[in-house]
This record gives structure tokens, C-alpha cells and sequence, in this order.
């Protein structure tokens, strides 16, 4: 199968020099089904009901709150839960389409689908707390991991490996 011009698979021959190589075969297919798995996985994570209605989480009262509780583990597990919820899709999504590893399209995507969790926290009955905090807290970690991923393709190293 050649290789998608979107989607360049580079090989390292000597330090600084790099060439296209075919792209494996069903390697979109493969990356695409993993992405989809991440997602399900983080709509169980985020959608599946824990009561009735929902909570607003006060931005300054949630900031006070992992500021202050820095030293305990149910708020440090809060914080890198949230920081890692889209990590993985995001770094999926990189590689599945790399036009979106430019920094101004991950940050958009990422608050994008931080903000889709919570208004879909809102908007169902699921008991949740809806919270603008873990929305940007998941958003910074996707674009984190997406350009961490970006930045590994560009050396030509495997992430993923």
C-alpha cells in the first residue's frame, strides 16, 4: 500500500537524514479502531451515571481546592486523571490525521472535546459534577501528549513502539 501523503511514515538512514517508506498495511484501520476503543473508554469513564441531575463545580473553589490538596492522593489522582482522560485519543488522533498536530488545531480539539464531556455531563441526568476545571485540565493534557507525539514523529522516533 503506499504511502498516505498525510500521513508520512519517515525512516531514519543516518543522523539527520530521513526517507518515506510505504505505509504499513491497515495501519489507519488499526490506528482508527484505537482510537474509537480510547473514546469508548473515556465515555465510561466520564458518562456513565453516578445518580441523578448534576453539580456545578466553581471554577475558583475546584482551582482552591487542587492547589491546597496537592499533598493528597484522592486530589493528586483527581488532577493527573483529568490531565490524562484525553491523552491517549489525542496522541492517537495526531497520528491518525498529523495536520492536526499544529498546535493552534490540537488546542481547539482538545477544548473541544474537553467541553463536549462536560456539557454532556450537563445535559444528561448522570449525577455528575460539570466542571469548566476538568474540561481545561483535560484539553492541557491532550495537547500535551499530542505534541509530545508530534514531536516523535518528527525525529522519525516510533512513540507508539
Amino acid at each position: 500500500m503506499a504511502a498516505d501523503p498525510c500521513s508520512p511514515v519517515l525512516v531514519l538512514d543516518r543522523p539527520g537524514t530521513a526517507r518515506p517508506v510505504p505505509e504499513a498495511p491497515g495501519r489507519r484501520l488499526l490506528l482508527g479502531a484505537a482510537l474509537a476503543l480510547a473514546l469508548a473508554v473515556v465515555a465510561s469513564l466520564t458518562l456513565v451515571p453516578e445518580g441523578s441531575g448534576w453539580a456545578w463545580g466553581a471554577p475558583l473553589t475546584e482551582l482552591h481546592w487542587y492547589l491546597t490538596g496537592l499533598a493528597s492522593p484522592t486530589t493528586l489522582l483527581q488532577l493527573v486523571g483529568n490531565l490524562l482522560l484525553l491523552a491517549v485519543p489525542a496522541a492517537l488522533a495526531v497520528r491518525l490525521w498529523p495536520a492536526l498536530a499544529h498546535p493552534a488545531r490540537l488546542a481547539v480539539a482538545a477544548l473541544a472535546a474537553g467541553g463536549t464531556i462536560e456539557v454532556l455531563q450537563f445535559l444528561l441526568p448522570l449525577g455528575r459534577v460539570v466542571s469548566p476545571v476538568d474540561a481545561l485540565l483535560n484539553a492541557a493534557g491532550a495537547v500535551l501528549a499530542g505534541l509530545l507525539v508530534a514531536a516523535a514523529d518528527r525525529t522519525g522516533t516510533d512513540s507508539t513502539a
